[in-house]
């Protein structure tokens, strides 16, 4: 797909690259969907074998995370002072700067 959008950029937008890339683009997603419906059916024949065989914490744990979705999880340290700090990309480029003027 990628070659082919490439292609139908480069050459001017011709009808025949247009095509091709189209087809090439809605053939990606009918894969995507049939891959999603698949993963769809997985999840809930798990879930439906859990309840046949009395797991109903595995139950309820596999149907509040596909619920909530993707939940990113954040890394917590201390700092220097002992306090809890999250780990992000900005306060490690502020201690980086920091540092660096102290040092000079």
């Amino acid at each position: 797909m990628k070659r082919a959008r490439e292609k139908w950029l480069i050459k001017g937008r011709r009808e025949k690259e247009e095509q091709e890339y189209h087809h090439k683009r809605k053939e990606a997603h009918k894969i995507i969907r049939n891959k999603k419906k698949t993963y769809m059916k997985n999840v809930i024949e798990s879930i439906q074998e859990d309840q046949k065989h009395n797991n109903t914490r595995k139950m309820y744990q596999t149907v509040n995370q596909f619920k909530k979705g993707y939940q990113h999880k954040f890394s917590i340290i201390r700092n220097k002072k002992g306090e809890l700090a999250m780990n992000t990309m900005a306060m490690r480029k502020q201690k980086y700067g920091e540092n660096i003027l102290t040092n000079y």
